[in-house]
């Protein structure tokens, strides 16, 4: 099957998502994208820019079964502006974020018709996919008390529409190679995240904070990519815990990363906001042990993995429940019990992330969309 995929933004985990299923589909792609910078141009010229790229492919002979793009797309004008041959396929979005639920420092600063957009083409589209069921669900309720706001043609039948014709499918991640036995020494702990403030910094950094004051030995890795804006705590923090710090800041290669995630003994998250949580699936994947608010994403992500308790890998979500459980987890690993003999089997339930068998599920679900 040939496959016409559109990338709006193609950077970050929007680059990583499609050139991991590509590599590993049996489907033929033509993959067309535009550079990850100024994403509202983005979104508001891509419709254009495409059909224009596209058309001209069509009169050169080219010929396509299907069409996939992202949220970052608005696919009504781009189906208006297409040939036929291309208008007539099947189309298919796949939603790593949507523009309503995005977090935001304040409403305000809201755009809503990026709102508008997502709308538009999720209801243009033949199949709507989500990365996780939180965040289709997240986002058909939010969308709900959006349509409501408007005067009058409110069209609410169009959030059961789209959840009958949606899925999810979660992005894949890349095996990491079966470690040993963890390195003696302190705890290694990391956290990984945009450097920005709907990942709530601020209550790690606290938990951090506390767990020095209480003379708790550990090593600290926070590492992530950074915009224009970063949370004031970032300056502060690498400071005050500069003599724990093994990695900071973005790490430059894939290979570094990987090693971030490896080393690690703890994964945590503070987040108030997360679509997926990729960096948890792949820290988990590496042998990490998860230590997560029972919010968001993170329920799905954590749920095949076996445990004495359903709620071993979550805290309360405030910064003294972060620190007990961590508290509790350095016991357990002091003793030696199940902390070691549990991290084979984090591993195994990660697999269900792995590309191959991701990749074959969406390959799949879209040869059915085909029909």
């Amino acid at each position: 099957m040939k496959v016409l995929a559109l990338e709006g933004y193609y950077g970050g985990s929007h680059k990583a998502f499609l050139d991991g299923w590509v590599a590993h589909s049996r489907h033929v792609w033509t993959v067309l994208t535009l550079p990850p910078n100024k994403w509202k141009w983005r979104m508001r010229h891509g419709a254009v820019t495409f059909a224009q790229q596209v058309n001209d492919r069509i009169a050169r002979g080219e010929k396509w079964d299907v069409v996939f793009c992202c949220d970052m797309l608005n696919l009504a004008e781009f189906a208006g502006l297409i040939d036929r041959r291309v208008r007539d396929l099947p189309r298919i979005v796949y939603f790593h974020e949507n523009q309503l639920t995005y977090p935001v420092r304040f409403e305000s600063e809201r755009d809503y018709q990026y709102v508008m957009t997502n709308l538009t083409t999720a209801i243009a589209a033949d199949r709507v996919w989500f990365n996780s069921a939180f965040h289709r669900d997240e986002f058909l309720s939010a969308l709900g008390k959006f349509l409501r706001r408007m005067p009058d043609n409110q069209p609410l039948e169009a959030i059961a529409d789209i959840r009958a014709k949606s899925a999810i499918h979660p992005p894949g991640i890349y095996p990491f190679a079966p470690g040993g036995k963890r390195k003696q020494g302190p705890v290694r702990i990391l956290w990984a995240g945009r450097w920005e403030h709907d990942k709530n910094p601020e209550d790690f950094f606290a938990a951090m904070k506390a767990l020095k004051e209480k003379g708790v030995d550990f090593r600290l890795s926070v590492i992530g990519e950074q915009f224009r804006d970063v949370p004031e705590v970032f300056e502060w923090a690498r400071e005050f815990f500069a003599a724990h710090i093994e990695r900071w800041g973005y790490q430059e290669n894939i290979a570094e990363y990987r090693a971030a995630l490896t080393e690690a003994d703890i994964v945590v998250s503070t987040a108030n906001h997360e679509f997926f949580g990729i960096s948890v699936v792949e820290a988990i994947a590496a042998g990490a042990y998860p230590v997560l608010p029972k919010r968001l994403a993170y329920p799905e992500i954590v749920a095949g993995i076996e445990s004495v308790c359903e709620d071993d890998f979550f805290y309360n979500g405030t910064v003294n429940g972060l620190v007990a459980r961590i508290m509790t987890l350095l016991e357990i690993l002091q003793r030696g019990s199940h902390w070691e003999q549990d991290k084979a089997g984090r591993i195994r339930a990660m697999d269900r992330y792995g590309w191959r068998r991701c990749a074959d599920e969406m390959d799949d679900a879209m040869a059915e969309a085909v029909g």
